[in-house]
């Protein structure tokens, strides 16, 4: 068994999602980890990153291709905006300022 790799606690969902993308290719897998932010505070928080390990040393680099491949593809991450009617630093995903609901064109 090998370590492919180890998400960060807002990779929670990823993880999954890309256990079960391997799982679908045929490659046994297993994901650790993956309940042990409910422990952060009372153990260190790098225990609680969870990891994806490939059962099958031969399927290794079958899964680091799907891992890079998918990386690959993945949409860029936007970069925050400041709203121009309160301030407020807004992730670039949003459209709207959760604070005043103004959009970023409404300069």
């Amino acid at each position: 068994m090998k370590k492919l790799y180890t998400f960060d606690l807002t990779e929670r969902a990823l993880a999954g999602m890309f256990h079960e993308l391997l799982l679908q290719e045929g490659i046994e897998c297993l994901l650790r980890n993956e309940q042990l932010f409910s422990g952060l505070g009372e153990i260190p928080f790098v225990e609680c990153y969870p990891e994806l390990w490939v059962v099958d040393a031969e399927m290794f680099p079958r899964a680091q291709s799907l891992l890079r491949q998918y990386m690959a593809d993945a949409p860029e991450k936007l970069p925050e905006w400041h709203c121009p009617g309160c301030g407020e630093q807004i992730e670039g995903h949003f459209n709207a300022c959760w604070n005043c609901g103004c959009s970023p064109s409404d300069d």
